[in-house]
């Protein structure tokens, strides 16, 4: 399975099979990153790094100046480890011009925002930094959530707006997530997955939808390990297995990691969003479980030092977490018994339902993209070579019969989407070919 997601990564990238053809290749000259926060700071580090020019900026001289220093800290320890000389350090820092002024995205060819997730305020940076730039610059957002289509309203020329969603941390992290909006055109998309090549990341292009394809997969992930917790299964069975299930991050660490007031945020913008639409939003049972933690525990995730674990620094200034033992005061119930397979299963289903789900809406049309994306970006379990291969392996019918048997027992969540059925019955694969 691993070999067949690799395979396809190499492949597709070399094809170029997601990128617009008779486009010549575009190399991207200067690069206008709005907010030095972790995750800007990130994307200097690696545009940087490919030798771009970079204008990193916050509200403040100071603020820039310190997402400047997170690529400071990441060269000191090459220099340090003999892998690069203070010359190379310090002419790679030199491309990198930290700033508070937003005339310095003067001639930037690509913009990319990356601040908190509030639709207001990133469309009033990006309209700032727009003005400045180059007239036929590339604009795109990092959201993780936010549909591209409505953020693109910031700025006339809609069809030069992108997403190019990033994953933390930046520099370690290989996939790139673009996010075509309903009115991006093919150049924009070109020169986004140029620059996605020339930074040495893995492109896959998934079209516009809230929470595009990899939030949406990874959502249902953390949603139904919470979703656990309030039936009252022991947490530390729930990390457990999910360790066992291969996942290199269990969801309640990550979850911490994501912070429960981020949730919270997503939720709220989520309802006011689908409301003004007109729309219904069902919010998931996982909620009630991080509603109590944030608000009546003050529980709100790693970054505020309390969470679903509890962390503490050693005496070599290292932080050491364990599970919070008010779980097991307000949430576990000793007669809630489970089978372990059940865990694995419920956590490995529930997101290669929802992928199948985002093939049969059009969010995402390549099975290789699919397998990729939830390999490199959210930590799907690497033996299983993606969350569509996994389907394989487990044979379309097999999947069918089991996903039956989880809905019966945990809820219509587990239901099995048509394309899976229609699959099962005519003996079919999700088949990854280069012409994805």
């Amino acid at each position: 399975n691993m070999i067949n997601a690799f395979w396809f990564q190499l492949n597709s990238i070399n094809a170029g099979s997601s990128r617009p053809d008779d486009l010549p290749k575009y190399t991207t000259k200067r690069v206008g990153v709005i907010g030095a926060g972790m995750m800007g700071a990130g994307i200097a580090y690696v545009t940087a790094k490919a030798g771009i020019e970079v204008v990193l900026k916050d509200i403040s001289q100071e603020a820039a100046d310190k997402g400047k220093d997170y690529s400071a800290k990441l060269l000191e320890k090459k220099v340090k480890r003999g892998f690069m000389s203070e010359a190379e350090r310090d002419e790679f820092l030199a491309l990198i011009n930290a700033t508070a002024n937003a005339d310095d995205f003067d001639g930037c060819d690509l913009i990319i925002e990356a601040v908190f997730e509030d639709k207001g305020l990133k469309a009033k940076v990006t309209q700032e930094a727009t003005a400045k730039a180059s007239a036929e610059a590339v604009i795109a957002s990092n959201t993780s959530t936010l549909p591209i289509t409505g953020l693109a309203e910031a700025i006339e020329d809609s069809e030069r707006f992108i997403g190019l969603h990033f994953f933390s941390p930046v520099d370690k992290m290989p996939l790139l997530e673009i996010i075509k909006g309903k009115q991006t055109n093919d150049e924009t998309l070109a020169k986004a997955f140029d620059y996605a090549l020339q930074i040495k990341k893995t492109p896959i292009v998934v079209n516009d939808a809230r929470g595009f394809y990899t939030t949406r997969v990874f959502s249902t992930y953390t949603q139904e390990a919470i979703a656990m917790v309030g039936e009252g299964i022991h947490p530390v069975m729930i990390e457990n297995e999910a360790k066992s299930a291969g996942f290199p991050v269990s969801p309640l660490a990550v979850s911490d990691e994501v912070s429960l007031t981020l949730m919270q945020h997503i939720r709220d913008q989520t309802v006011a969003d689908l409301q003004a639409e007109g729309a219904d939003f069902k919010v998931p049972e996982s909620f009630a479980v991080v509603d109590k933690m944030s608000d009546e525990f003050d529980r709100k995730g790693k970054a505020a030092g309390a969470g679903f674990y509890e962390y503490n620094t050693n005496k070599a200034g290292k932080t050491e977490k364990s599970i919070w033992p008010g779980l097991m005061e307000h949430f576990y119930q000793a007669d809630q018994q489970i089978d372990p397979q059940d865990i694995r299963d419920r956590l490995l289903f529930i997101q290669s339902i929802e992928a199948i789900k985002a093939m049969e809406e059009g969010v995402i049309d390549s099975v290789a993209d699919a397998n990729i994306g939830s390999v490199f970006g959210i930590g799907f379990a690497p033996w299983a070579g993606g969350v569509l291969q996994f389907v394989n392996y487990y044979g379309a019918k097999e999947f069918v019969a089991r996903c039956n048997e989880l809905a019966a027992k945990y809820g219509e969540r587990f239901e099995p989407p048509a394309l899976v059925q229609e699959k099962a019955q005519n003996g079919e694969e999700f088949v990854a070919d280069l012409a994805d």
